[in-house]
């Protein structure tokens, strides 16, 4: 069995390498193919054309693809992301500014929907065609159909215009901005530890509204799966006998479905956390959210694609990074997949 486990481990981290390269691949070549000019957004549009080859060259782009993708290639198993053109920045060091931004927003979305959606779903499951089985259903699919953009408008116009039960956008308001030492970079946590509770609270207020409706979109999708998994439980013969001798709901719930379905639970919520960093790209462009969508936003309009780039790489990297957690978790937590493999 570990001589096993030892294989298959360096055969998924093979899979998890080449496909990260591939992602490096299509993302460099959309880079460099795309209709944007990011020497005329440093030199200006005015500048002289000798001005123009200079800084072409400077960039390399002057050079055959493929060599510009080895310097790429070179510089990044250096840690060397390029430099922004907006902010004239190393791109890592912005990157360190903008991504825990995003991370605190997805994470607390997906804490949001997992605690609303699998107990919806586990509910639905068991009151089969049911009023409330047919609200949730309808739920979901809301969740599914409508863009999470349309959500972040009306909430805005509904709890922060009309309303004033959400803080303005942003993550915080501009008068408490800078007083907490970004030391983790995620500021709930940051002013909790500074024992700033005034920056806390008006975190929490500007946060909650964004979380939930990044939240809702992975709610829908973690609730319509769960309610998959548990129906598919409720009919196999050891939920039968339980039920025969008497057990209870809660007791059939938490000793014998949720023991089943963890692993799936957990490639669901696995790939709704990369889906939420995702969906964080538009939600942090109507909340004025200074994470790393926005960041890229940005970049992008300016031709910036060292660090569209790079971007696109750490969001690429950790929802792969995901899946290869939740392979494996299959194979440490499900016999049934070891038996199968074996």
């Amino acid at each position: 069995m570990k001589e096993f486990t030892l294989t298959e481990l360096a055969k998924r981290i093979g899979h998890l390498l080449l496909s990260l390269f591939v992602l490096l691949v299509v993302t460099f070549v959309i880079g460099r193919i795309l209709p944007t000019d990011p020497v005329g957004a440093i030199v200006g549009e005015l500048a002289d054309p000798s001005a123009y080859q200079a800084m072409r060259e400077r960039l390399g782009l002057d050079l055959p693809l493929y060599h510009q993708f080895w310097l790429y290639m070179t510089s990044l198993l250096q840690g060397d992301l390029g430099t922004a053109i907006l902010t004239g920045n190393p791109v890592t060091e912005d990157l360190k500014k903008a991504f825990p931004a995003t991370l605190e927003l997805a994470t607390l979305a997906v804490i949001i929907s997992t605690l609303l959606g699998v107990p919806l779903g586990m509910t639905a499951a068991f009151f089969r065609d049911s009023w409330f089985d047919k609200f949730t259903r309808v739920i979901s699919l809301v969740g599914h159909s409508i863009p999470v953009f349309w959500f972040g408008i009306v909430g805005l116009v509904i709890f922060y215009a009309g309303l004033q039960w959400a803080g303005s956008p942003g993550r915080v308001d501009v008068y408490l901005e800078g007083l907490v030492e970004p030391k983790t970079g995620l500021l709930l946590i940051d002013s909790l530890m500074a024992g700033d509770t005034e920056v806390f609270w008006n975190a929490v207020h500007h946060i909650i509204l964004p979380a939930c409706i990044l939240a809702y979109s992975a709610m829908a999708y973690i609730t319509r799966m769960t309610r998959s998994f548990t129906l598919e439980q409720l009919n196999q013969d050891y939920v039968v006998a339980a039920r025969a001798k008497g057990a209870s709901s809660m007791r059939i719930v938490t000793r014998h479905l949720l023991p089943n379905i963890a692993v799936q639970l957990i490639t669901v919520l696995a790939i709704s956390y990369g889906g939420l960093l995702e969906g964080a790209v538009v939600t942090e462009i109507v909340f004025s959210w200074p994470g790393i969508g926005q960041y890229m936003t940005n970049a992008l309009m300016t031709g910036d694609m060292n660090a569209v780039l790079a971007g696109t790489l750490i969001i690429g990297l950790i929802f792969m990074m995901l899946n290869f957690l939740s392979d494996l978790a299959y194979l440490v937590f499900d016999p049934r997949t070891r038996e199968a493999t074996t």
